[in-house]
This record gives structure tokens, C-alpha cells and sequence, in this order.
């Protein structure tokens, strides 16, 4: 057991001293995989925290559910126990059109000409606060409420939150595709990276394979170069979204400000971190790993 140790840390500081030899090229790998893996994973943390904003603005949902002005106190009940029937609703309050009637002479300051009026305009109105639920279901809620009898018009309050929220779950795939095909790219890197390191190194992979060296002998230089370098391109990832955040936050302070509100970017967690650097890992080790099965095996003893 400590032999097997002991030689994956002799091929451990090879594939090191290979990254940075010469140090400009491995600086240079590592910072075009940096940047590369920041930009859908700062992408994700920017919808992250907007989710956050939306949940933050648009607080607990609520549909406005209007009854029709000829509405008599059997509709009010029945639609009251359709309304408390269904498994979708929360909470469940009703407002009579004169309590709306008073709430309306007090916010507005129209009094007078409220009082001048013949007879209330207003409706009775039941305030219904829904289950936690996505914006596809609020809206179908919503519908299904506008269809009962005696319900003149059913609103969605925060409905442009919901929209955003849509909107975001759509620019979530966007950074899925984009993350796959940036994905794709750093794996060819790897791979012509590996591919020319197996070709400079030609003459001493015929020596180790006429010496009796296995396969995996000589593969395993090449799989650790790879994710290690994939690992410090999640590394560097992480540091520029890091750095980004302090850099925005800043500006982003004085705005949020400005609309009597406190908004601050957060960075990754430990769980989406540790999930960009293994990640990042596993790209490495998979382009290698691609590259040594493309092109060790063209190489034989002569």
C-alpha cells in the first residue's frame, strides 16, 4: 500500500513540473480553462441571486377573484366553498365591497367624492393566497378560479415576478447549452494538449514499453497532467467569479440604495464550488484519458 502511494506521488509532481514547463505556456492553458469555465458558471450565479430578487420582490402570491355586482350572499357562499374546497389554496379571505368601499375613501383621500357617490361601485372580492407553486401552476389557478360562477375577473397579483421567473428558467437552458459546448471545447484543449505531449515524449514511451512498462504505467502520467490542469482551470475559474462579485457588489450597493432596498450578489456555495472544481477535474482527466486512447496505441516498439 505505501509503494502504490508512494508512486502516485512521484507521477503527482511529474505531471506538475509538466504543467509549468515552460511556465508561460501552463499559465496561459490555465487561464483560457479559467476563463472558459467562468463564464457559465458566473452566468449561473447571476441567475441564482436574480431567482433570489424575484422570491424577494414579489413576496407571497396572491390571485384577487372579483365577484360580479349582482352577486347575492348564496353566490358569495358558494363560491366561497368551491373556493375553500380546493387543494391548491392556501388561505382563503373575503372582502365585502363596503369594507372596500372605506379602504378605498382611506388610501386615496377622496372622501368627499367618494360619499357623493349614488351607490357602491365596488365588488365583494375574496383575496386567495396559493400554494407555493410555479408560475405555469399559479396561472392555471388563476383560470380555473375565472371559470366559476359569478366570478367576474380573477387577477394574479406579481404576476410579472412569475413571468420573470419563467423567463429565468429559460436562461437557465441557455447556460446548460452554453456550459456543454464550452465543455466540449476545454476537452479538445486537453486533448491536443496531451496529443502533443505524447508525441514529444515518443522516443521515451518506445523505451518504457520495450522495458516491459504497462499501459497503464504510462498512461497514468498523462491522466494526472490532465486533471490536474482541468483542477486549477476550476481554480482560477473560481477566483475570477469571486473577484467579479467584490467588483460588482460595490456599485450594486449605491443602486440598490437608491430604491430603499439592500441587494448584494452572492457568491458560489460550498456545494455548487466544490461541483465546479471536480468538474473541472473530471473535464481534465476526460480529455486526457481521450487523447492516451487515441494515440498510445499508435505507438509501438521498433
Amino acid at each position: 500500500m505505501k509503494r502504490f502511494i508512494t508512486q502516485h506521488l512521484r507521477v503527482m509532481r511529474v505531471a506538475i513540473a509538466r504543467i509549468f514547463n515552460p511556465p508561460l505556456a501552463g499559465l496561459l492553458n490555465t487561464l483560457v480553462i479559467g476563463i472558459a469555465l467562468s463564464l457559465p458558471a458566473g452566468m449561473y450565479v447571476l441567475l441564482q441571486n436574480a431567482q433570489g430578487l424575484v422570491l424577494q420582490l414579489s413576496g407571497i402570491p396572491q390571485i384577487s377573484v372579483f365577484m360580479s355586482l349582482d352577486s347575492r350572499t348564496d353566490d358569495i357562499e358558494a363560491l366561497r366553498k368551491s373556493l375553500s374546497q380546493n387543494p391548491a389554496i392556501d388561505h382563503l379571505e373575503f372582502v365585502p365591497k363596503d369594507q372596500a368601499l372605506q379602504q378605498l375613501k382611506q388610501s386615496t383621500g377622496l372622501a368627499d367624492v367618494i360619499g357623493g357617490l349614488e351607490k357602491n361601485p365596488l365588488p365583494d372580492a375574496f383575496i386567495v393566497r396559493p400554494k407555493a407553486g410555479t408560475a405555469e401552476f399559479l396561472d392555471k389557478l388563476r383560470i380555473e378560479i375565472a371559470k366559476l360562477p359569478k366570478v367576474e375577473l380573477a387577477q394574479l397579483d406579481s404576476a410579472w415576478a412569475y413571468k420573470l421567473e419563467a423567463l429565468l428558467k429559460f436562461a437557465n437552458l441557455a447556460v446548460l447549452i452554453l456550459a456543454s459546448l464550452l465543455s466540449l471545447a476545454l476537452i479538445a484543449i486537453t486533448f491536443n494538449t496531451i496529443r502533443l505531449q505524447i508525441l514529444t515524449q515518443r522516443d521515451e514511451i518506445e523505451v518504457s514499453k520495450l522495458i516491459g512498462a504497462s499501459d497503464g504505467f504510462i498512461r497514468r502520467p498523462f491522466l494526472y497532467f490532465g486533471a490536474l490542469q482541468g483542477l486549477l482551470g476550476g481554480c482560477t475559474a473560481y477566483l475570477i467569479i469571486f473577484i467579479s462579485l467584490i467588483l460588482l457588489n460595490h456599485p450594486l450597493a449605491n443602486l440598490s440604495q437608491l430604491y430603499a432596498s439592500q441587494f448584494s450578489l452572492n457568491p458560489l456555495g460550498l456545494t455548487d464550488s466544490l461541483s465546479l472544481l471536480v468538474f473541472s477535474l473530471y473535464l481534465g482527466w476526460l480529455g486526457a484519458w481521450l487523447s492516451v486512447a487515441r494515440h498510445l496505441n499508435q505507438i509501438e516498439p521498433r
